[in-house]
């Protein structure tokens, strides 16, 4: 497909992000720093994005999504949205992840690292045959040292980037498995310390 038109959204981390391709340029790119509140603010901001580009749902041929590594629940919102949207306008939704997104553009092989937090990093192979598995590392300097780093992404730029990829993913005319969330670590959420209600015979 020369040219689609695509939507591609990411949240995450501590933001809401988005932009559309179409015409082979990023027409819109829009991101919002928030710490909570995306699942609320996720859909209006696609609309403002479509209508400030001159175009409607109907326009679109796939959705790009950011399925991770990265906060547990924004990702969750951003995979359940691009498979419901996908569901709903009939089209395809593919998800790329931000360590890919990252590395858009910069020559294979190379190696793209994410701060995780808590003295961690996540960390991923990009060679010319393609990606290696994405991994939760302590110490990015035993990861392929003798490769070069990609540069560490302003998050405005995760979401053109994960649209160009979709792109070209599209163009490749390869199956396009439904997005799914990229988990390298368990969730941050715990259980809670009140003891469980007794039920009654």
């Amino acid at each position: 497909m020369a040219d689609p038109t695509i939507l591609a959204f990411d949240t995450s981390a501590a933001h809401c992000a988005a932009a559309l391709l179409a015409g082979g340029e990023i027409r819109v790119a829009e991101i919002e720093p928030m710490a909570r509140g995306q699942a609320e603010r996720l859909m209006p901001l696609l609309q403002e994005v479509l209508a400030r580009a001159g175009c409607t749902w109907g326009d679109l041929d796939a959705l790009a999504v950011g399925v991770g590594p990265g906060n547990f629940t924004g990702i969750r919102i951003a995979v359940a949205a691009a498979r419901g949207l996908a569901l709903g306008l009939g089209k395809p939704a593919i998800g790329v992840s931000t360590l890919e997104a990252q590395a858009e553009g910069v020559s294979r092989p190379c190696v793209s690292i994410a701060d995780a937090r808590r003295g961690m990093v996540y960390a991923q192979v990009f060679t010319p045959e393609g990606p290696g598995a994405a991994e939760l590392i302590s110490d990015p300097a035993t990861l392929r040292p003798d490769l070069p780093r990609a540069p560490q992404a302003d998050p405005a730029s995760l979401p053109p980037a994960m649209a160009r990829i979709a792109a070209e993913r599209l163009a490749a005319g390869a199956p396009l498995p439904r997005p799914a969330p990229l988990y390298l670590r368990s969730a941050d959420a715990l259980p809670p310390k009140d003891p469980a209600p007794v039920i009654l015979p």
